[in-house]
């Protein structure tokens, strides 16, 4: 139903008939177009003229003609008709599962080198889906998720919220990294190690939890030499002699001409990064297939 300016209900069926009968000039000629009986169309157009309280067609000799009324209601029916076919056109690619869109919120390290696996091997079954990625920390996605604003996140687990279904879908170590050259324990460094070292240590997050958890063997927090807010950024730091780290492994796989060292750490630490969404979150038929390229990754 759509509504004019003085708040009338206007019934799309009847602006159709009457739109039909006054380009054919004929009940019968427009009842056999919407193919309906002439008494149905003589009803629809009889109900439009009622709701409006004005006579939209009158007889001139044999043929039906739009009154004054009619004349200036014609305009607007084309071009409410034309929307709604406009409307109805936009959306069957929805309803054939063929386009449609994926809000994915994600944390820096997943974003580099988990999702454009992921989004590319999407796009490729489904070539019209509209992926969005919103980078940010952990916290701040899950409000956005909560919110309704995102489709899905990728987190660092765990991830709480009582309205959450949570699925692990990888998991990573996190690895010792030092400049290049340098010398590593056999069996990869401990604990009592890595704190003599000058470490340069990712800020907040699950992630950062893990390797103070680790590094301290409670819920102390650690006090690195330097926090930072980029992995990326850690990275080259380290490249140049700065100090050490614990990254994930993802963060590493591209080292740069062995720029920097990589061990194990003793005993090994891993994290788990799952798929996070809403439990009332209607499962289109693309966000189905991105969490289906995402558990893919593993492989």
């Amino acid at each position: 139903m759509h509504k004019d300016f003085f708040g009338v209900p206007l019934n799309l069926d009847q602006l159709s008939a009457f739109v039909n009968v006054a380009d054919l000039g004929s009940f019968t000629a427009a009842a056999d177009k919407e193919g309906l009986t002439q008494p149905a169309v003589s009803l629809q157009v009889k109900g439009l003229e009622q709701r409006l309280g004005v006579r939209l067609i009158e007889r001139v000799g044999r043929r039906a003609q739009p009154t004054a009324a009619g004349l200036d209601l014609l305009v607007h029916a084309r071009r409410l008709l034309q929307e709604s076919a406009a409307a109805e056109e936009a959306m069957m690619p929805h309803r054939d599962g063929a386009s449609g869109r994926v809000r994915i919120g994600s944390g820096g390290t997943a974003s580099i080198h988990l999702l454009p696996r992921a989004i590319a091997a999407a796009r490729k079954n489904m070539p019209n889906l509209e992926i969005t990625v919103h980078i940010g920390n952990a916290d701040d996605i899950l409000r956005d998720l909560e919110a309704n604003s995102l489709d899905i996140a990728v987190v660092a687990l765990p991830a709480s919220g009582r309205n959450f279904e949570i699925e692990t879908f990888y998991e990573e170590e996190l690895l010792a990294v030092a400049p290049a050259g340098s010398r590593m324990p056999e069996g990869g460094p401990d604990a009592a190690f890595m704190r003599e070292k000058t470490l340069l240590l990712y800020e907040g997050g699950n992630t950062r939890r893990a390797i103070d958890t680790w590094l301290t063997g409670s819920d102390a927090t650690t006090r690195p030499a330097m926090e930072f807010g980029s992995i990326e950024a850690i990275k080259e730091l380290v490249a140049v002699g700065l100090g050490w780290s614990i990254l994930p492994g993802l963060a590493l796989k591209r080292d740069r001409a062995g720029l920097v060292a990589t061990s194990s750490l003793k005993p090994k630490l891993t994290r788990r990064l799952g798929m996070v969404l809403r439990r009332d979150k209607h499962l289109t038929r693309g966000l189905r297939e991105m969490m289906k390229c995402l558990r893919g990754l593993e492989d």
